[in-house]
Parts: C-alpha cells; sequence; structure tokens
C-alpha cells in the first residue's frame, strides 16, 4: 500500500487511487454535522456562482462557505459547525464552498475514489481505506486558504498514516492540546472574530464523533455530491 502526500489544489491534482482531501478547520468537520442535523444531499462546489446557481436549482437549498474564513455575502451560514447545527436542515440541501477544502474536492479528479478528511470522522475514513485494500492512496492536506501548510491538517495526516499501519486512533484531548495554539485556532479563541465561535475548536477537534465516510458522487453532467457511506466498505 503507497501512501503519497500532497499539498493544496495543485496535490489535489496529482491524488490517485484512493484521495483523502484533508480540512480539518472546518470544511470536512462541517459536512459531517450537516448530515447529522439532517441535511439531504449535501454539493461542494469550487466557485461562489455556481452555489448560488445550484440554490436556485434546488428551492429551499442552503448556502454555506467562506472566503478567508469569513461567511460569504447572501449565505445562509459560514463555515462553522456550529452555525450548522443552528439551522434547520432536515430534509434540505445544503450547498458548501470554501476556500481550500472544497477547491480540493473538485480538483481531485484523477483519483479512484475522493473521501473528506477531518477528525470527526478519522476512524471510519480508515477503516473504509482498509476494506478497499487499495495499491495507492493519496492525502492531499489543503492547508491554509489552500496554499500554506497548517498545523491541523498536517496531523490528520500523520494521524491517518500511522492508523492505515496500525497505530490506534489520536485521543481528542490529545488532538486539542496540540492544536490549540496552532495559529489557524487562534480565531476561535479571539472574541472579535464572531465568524469564528468557540465551540468549532471543539467540533472539529472531536475524534470519531461520526462513523460514517462521505465519498465524492460524480455523475457527468451532474453536480459533484458528497455521500454519506454507512459502514467501511459499504
Amino acid at each position: 500500500m503507497q501512501i503519497d502526500v500532497f499539498d493544496h489544489v495543485a496535490g489535489a491534482r496529482e491524488a490517485r487511487g484512493i484521495a483523502v482531501v484533508i480540512d480539518v478547520f472546518r470544511a470536512f468537520s462541517v459536512a459531517p454535522h450537516a448530515f447529522d442535523v439532517g441535511a439531504s444531499r449535501v454539493f461542494p462546489v469550487g466557485e461562489i456562482a455556481e452555489a448560488f446557481e445550484l440554490g436556485r436549482r434546488f428551492p429551499g437549498s442552503v448556502l454555506a462557505g467562506e472566503r478567508h474564513a469569513r461567511k460569504l455575502p447572501g449565505f445562509d451560514a459560514g463555515n462553522s459547525p456550529t452555525e450548522i447545527r443552528a439551522l434547520d436542515l432536515r430534509g434540505r440541501v445544503l450547498v458548501h464552498t470554501t476556500h481550500a477544502g472544497t477547491q480540493g474536492l473538485v480538483n481531485a479528479a484523477a483519483a479512484d475514489e475522493v473521501l473528506t478528511g477531518a477528525f470527526v470522522n478519522i476512524s471510519a475514513v480508515c477503516r473504509y481505506i482498509l476494506a478497499q485494500s487499495p495499491a495507492r492512496i493519496s492525502l492531499v492536506r489543503m492547508g491554509h486558504e489552500a496554499r500554506e501548510r497548517c498545523a491541523e491538517d498536517d496531523l490528520y495526516a500523520e494521524s491517518l498514516q500511522a492508523m492505515l499501519r496500525g497505530a490506534p486512533a489520536p485521543a481528542a484531548e490529545s488532538v486539542r492540546e496540540r492544536l490549540r495554539s496552532a495559529p489557524a485556532a487562534r480565531k476561535f479563541f479571539d472574541p472579535a472574530c464572531d465568524w469564528a465561535p468557540l465551540p468549532d475548536f471543539d467540533y472539529c477537534t472531536e475524534v470519531d464523533r461520526f462513523d460514517f465516510v462521505l465519498r465524492l458522487r460524480r455523475v457527468p453532467g451532474e453536480p459533484l455530491e458528497l455521500e454519506r457511506v454507512p459502514r467501511a466498505g459499504a
């Protein structure tokens, strides 16, 4: 089993085999929470205009996303699990665009399969990959704004590699201890950053809250869609 590690959009384009596109703070922590509170479908998109277009195509849909970590004008929520959990998403479509994470999904076109990577379901992702027995795995660290490495995505890639080789999942407290002082975590502890509520930090570092994988569904002529895979190998 060959494991390659790539970075940013260019890395997503290099991904082959099963790709895990990593965005811990906050895109791929948000998406599982959206399903958990009842979203019927989640469409990750790269462009803001495409998000609005899908919003019109699916009446009653919810738009969530950010640029430079801030909620986008005209959107219902930012890229925040706290905000997502406060919405009534039951039976509704979520359209999601972010500066880093969704860009990785859109650009991982050469991978056989594409999964999202965040601590909230790291063990489910590990089990799913092992059940497929792939020859090649690509871990794509999207980093800060898809242009700089970041501690949280590096830690996830490090942790998943170790788990694929038999190590246990990291404890939530150890993840929180390591990431509390990470540059990208500072916003959660700054009251002036009302676009990054404090509970987001705990939501994003809650290891294995969810026992499902989010896999990218790619159908020609249809928008990219994240599908919930409830158990490893399903």
